[in-house]
């Protein structure tokens, strides 16, 4: 499962098409035990999988940051909020905070985050294969797997149980 970043992106659009109508079928059609089954896996990819070999979320994407998130980054830096969203955010085009520049400003040069303690909650809970309703995320988990080898891992896996 150790993708590197490109390998991963190439080897997700490879499989783009079947992965976006797995996704489909399964919100048509949700399983009873499509929690734990995804669980299960997540906790599988993990024994096996260090994220501070890939960061790839870290270096692309960038988390929605609610208010609380601001507050409590703000209160980690000793700053005022109003000066952090000057500095560090942007209004998205839905409306909420995101980073304004990737890769993450957080984001030391070992992949270590350095406000991992008072990280966003979008991180917090990144890659998101390990929570209840999973069923309500299954778009995101569609395009996390272009960013994330445990995400892609999970896809395959459940693609394997549900197909």
């Amino acid at each position: 499962m150790a993708f590197h970043p490109d390998e991963l992106k190439k080897t997700a659009q490879n499989k783009a098409k079947e992965n976006k109508e797995f996704f489909k079928k399964l919100k048509n059609k949700i399983p009873k035990d499509l929690d734990e089954t995804v669980e299960h896996f997540h906790n599988k990819a993990f024994e096996l999988f260090d994220c501070l070999t890939c960061a790839n979320c870290c270096k692309t994407i960038s988390p929605i940051i609610l208010d609380r998130d601001i507050d409590r980054l703000a209160n980690h830096l000793r700053t005022k909020p109003s000066d952090l969203i000057e500095k560090y955010l942007v209004l998205d085009s839905d409306g909420d905070y995101v980073f304004r520049m990737a890769p993450c400003p957080f984001l030391d040069a070992d992949n270590y985050c350095s406000v991992y303690e008072s990280r966003p909650r979008a991180c917090r809970e990144y890659p998101h294969t390990n929570r209840r309703r999973f069923y309500q995320i299954l778009d995101l988990t569609y395009r996390n797997t272009f960013v994330c080898p445990v995400v892609y891992d999970v896809t395959n896996k459940l693609k394997e149980s549900y197909l």
